[in-house]
């Protein structure tokens, strides 16, 4: 904790370390430290139905263009206060749910740069970064003030190929102009509690500088979107079945050192300040997903999945193999 805190008291300010030109690669780029750094298309067919009390949509139109990606939203009766923040959208495609995954973060983007002039997302590693690979075409995002977090990290170099950085460098953030500044990745030179300590105190920093939001119901940082993916076992984040970090209460980000998917170490976002965001999306793709969704959805099982939820929407969107048991 010590060094956790002798490190934030020499960066907290600093300047940013710049990023490489987009004509760079990677491997000549990691720096240590940037935690704190100041043909025309037949209409889609859709239907609509419901399981328990979720509104459900299903997408087709395989020949989709981003511009031509049209939010529409449906609506069922709904029972309960959580259940009124969700729906499920299934695509016949990953490309159809690439697409609308898109339009979806960039009408949010839109909303809230004009709102309070900034917008604060969180990602998550694994097969997520490559359905945000439409989002590079939306032209009419500011870019300029985007923050960008990750739920979760492995405590690796930022070369290393299990790095959640890594991972949205090469995918992602190599093609988008965020400022880096506004890019905030772990130290990896700490240990796993003093790398969660000290990305805790640089959101806490955040909301201090009016950068973050804070949720007026939990006291927790409140994002204005979380884009999530999901694991073949359920979990979410680093946040795996019957692990106890599923019950931390307290804490804004914890550490894990037993993880039972290698890399062992790593930090994690918790359920709380998960389910603070003002959005949360759910990406979910292939068939070998379709039973922890269909028990995260149905509250059949205990997988973390299903206790993830959003104080103004969840969405969750699914390819057609990941909604075959639903």
């Amino acid at each position: 904790m010590a060094s956790s805190s002798s490190f934030l008291r020499s960066i907290l300010f600093s300047s940013p370390t710049n990023f490489p030109s987009r004509s760079d690669s990677l491997s000549s780029f990691f720096p240590k430290n940037l935690t704190c750094s100041p043909p025309s298309t037949p209409s889609p067919l859709l239907s609509v139905s419901s399981i328990g009390s979720r509104s459900i949509r299903r997408v087709g139109d395989s020949r989709r263009k981003l511009s031509e990606a049209r939010s529409m939203a449906t609506t069922a009766s709904q029972t309960g206060k959580e259940e009124n923040k969700k729906r499920v959208e299934i695509f016949d495609t990953e490309e159809n749910l690439a697409i609308d995954l898109a339009k979806y973060t960039a009408d949010l983007s839109d909303k809230f740069c004009k709102e309070r002039g900034a917008f604060t997302v969180v990602v998550s590693g694994g097969s997520l970064i490559k359905s945000l690979r439409k989002l590079v075409e939306v032209d009419s995002i500011d870019w300029s003030r985007w923050h960008f977090f990750w739920v979760d990290e492995r405590v690796v170099p930022k070369h290393h190929e299990d790095s959640n950085y890594k991972l949205a460098y090469d995918n992602f953030l190599s093609k988008v102009p965020i400022p880096p500044g506004n890019v905030y990745a772990i130290n990896d030179s700490l240990s796993a509690e003093a790398a969660a300590d000290d990305y805790e105190t640089c959101l806490k920093h955040l909301v201090k500088t009016n950068v973050l939001r804070v949720s007026d119901s939990t006291g927790f940082p409140k994002f204005d979107l979380m884009l999530l993916g999901m694991g073949p076992d359920g979990h979410v984040a680093s946040l795996f079945p019957g692990h106890g970090l599923c019950n931390e209460s307290k804490k804004w980000v914890a550490s894990i050192t037993d993880s039972p998917k290698p890399p062992s170490e790593r930090i994690t976002f918790t359920f709380p300040v998960i389910n603070s965001s003002a959005h949360v999306a759910l990406v979910v793709c292939g068939s070998g997903k379709a039973e922890p969704v269909q028990m995260a959805l149905n509250k059949t099982g205990s997988v973390p999945a299903g206790s993830v939820s959003a104080e103004e929407e969840l969405v969750w969107f699914l390819d057609k193999p990941a909604s075959s048991k639903l």
